[in-house]
């Protein structure tokens, strides 16, 4: 026992490592180091110490985290009447847009997802957006987006040859070396069958504000570039 030096060990202390005789031993331990007793579940751990015990630990801690934010996501406040009021307000300035916003339950991806908020002050939208790129296999999710802003000027620090960034350029080479008309920005056009997708082409040059309008929004815009030589799985409305 490293407490008393007299008996033989029984007990190891799952936080500390120290060994200890009996429950009075683990309580004076406790009391002289400050230890709770509890296991560090994000302690180091060499990789020539790794076992699979340890593994399994990590990936029960992961699902604890995984059940705290669920239950978190799912705590009364979010169900507030304030928050129901915010989506109610956002709906109906996207309305007045003439863009049929759709919200979903709490617990779906999206809705913790979206980040989209309406300034009163300067009468704006800022949207949640996400860009994908079928052709790399590469999505960009980008935060507080401007109603007012150019679908070309959103795709410049991705697509233009000299203003992207030179990680992202280097993803996203085959549009880079494309010439800029053969890029299309396409829009899944919702509430139509599985068997019957068909996209919105959109126009690069007219606001992101002006460009949804008409059309029917889950959450938020969801933003397909494409090659016009690749896109051939991707039905425009109207071919």
């Amino acid at each position: 026992c490293e407490t008393c030096s007299k008996e033989e060990a029984k007990y190891r202390c799952p936080r500390c490592m120290k060994y200890s005789c009996s429950l009075l031993c683990v309580k004076k331990h406790k009391l002289a180091l400050s230890c709770n007793g509890v296991r560090d579940k994000t302690a180091f751990i060499s990789v020539n110490e790794f076992t699979d015990l340890n593994l399994l630990s990590d990936y029960r801690f992961l699902e604890d985290v995984g059940r705290t934010a669920d239950a978190a996501a799912r705590h009364c406040i979010v169900h507030s009447p304030a928050t129901k009021r915010l989506l109610y307000c956002l709906r109906n300035k996207a309305r007045g847009c003439n863009i049929e916003l759709k919200t979903l339950p709490v617990g779906f991806t999206k809705r913790r997802e979206n980040s989209t908020t309406f300034n009163s002050m300067e009468n704006k939208f800022y949207w949640h957006l996400k860009l994908v790129f079928p052709h790399c296999h590469a999505e960009y999710t980008l935060k507080g987006v401007p109603d007012d802003k150019t679908l070309a000027d959103i795709l410049k620090p991705y697509i233009d040859p000299v203003e992207s960034d030179p990680v992202v350029c280097q993803r996203l080479k085959i549009y880079t070396a494309s010439p800029q008309s053969d890029v299309r920005i396409l829009m899944k056009i919702e509430n139509r069958s599985r068997n019957s997708i068909r996209y919105n082409e959109l126009d690069a040059n007219r606001s992101l504000l002006d460009n949804l309008k008409g059309k029917v929004i889950i959450e938020y815009p969801t933003l397909f570039v494409v090659l016009k030589t690749l896109k051939n799985d991707m039905v425009v409305l109207g071919q």
